[in-house]
């Protein structure tokens, strides 16, 4: 698995911090997004992302160059892609326990769609150890589902969501607030890599595919 480590991202979403992209071969076999209007598989975006199969470096020097960043240096993992396994089920968690010790003293974030019941338990570990990693829940049902599990949640939004909304299960979605232009960036804003919130944050759907991703995300009537 190869991952590639942009020191200073031209990506105008997260600022000009640490991001990195992993090939695609990293995403879980059971997101429904995959080939249904996931954003990083339109535009630039793609293009970047394919690259890294070629021009990204094997999980154990990418590492290295993580324990290299400044002291609490806000970063993010995976513009594009997902936490490190070997068969697209499970996360790995020997990989993942090394990428969260290369990030003491840090404050690397990011998300994953690995919310199976063996990988769960292996991410609340990586957020009681500071690392921080959300779980990406695909609509509301989920946020009930994935909200107790000891992690931070974050989930999509309909198209134009613009306000606080609540679950079923009464749990309170917060606009990222890019999206509502309340933040210009993540660096200016960091909500995501706070662990222990109380809220979950919502990203509204957008990019090319977003009417895909939308049907293919949406809760079962």
């Amino acid at each position: 698995m190869r991952v590639r480590l942009t020191e200073i991202s031209h990506n105008k979403k997260t600022g000009p911090m640490p991001v990195s992209t992993t090939e695609e071969k990293s995403c879980p076999l059971s997101c429904p997004l995959k080939g249904q209007g996931c954003y990083a598989e339109y535009g630039p975006g793609l293009w970047h992302w394919r690259k890294v199969k070629d021009s990204g470096v094997p999980w154990g020097d990418f590492v290295r160059r993580v324990r290299r960043l400044p002291k609490l240096q806000l970063w993010r993992h995976n513009q594009a892609g997902d936490l490190p396994s070997e068969d697209g089920v499970s996360i790995d968690e020997e990989k993942l326990t090394s990428l969260v010790n290369a990030n003491k003293r840090k404050r690397g974030f990011t998300y994953t769609h690995y919310t199976d019941e063996a990988s769960l338990p292996i991410v609340k570990k990586a957020n009681d150890s500071g690392f921080t990693i959300n779980l990406s829940a695909n609509n509301y049902d989920e946020v009930d589902r994935l909200i107790g599990k000891g992690s931070p949640v974050v989930t999509i939004m309909e198209e134009g969501a613009s306000k606080v909304e609540f679950t079923a299960g009464n749990n309170k979605v917060v606009p990222c607030p890019h999206s509502t232009g309340k933040a210009v960036n993540c660096m200016h804003c960091g909500l995501c890599q706070i662990a222990d919130r109380d809220y979950v944050i919502g990203f509204p759907a957008h990019g090319i595919g977003k009417r895909k991703a939308l049907e293919a995300t949406r809760s079962p009537q």
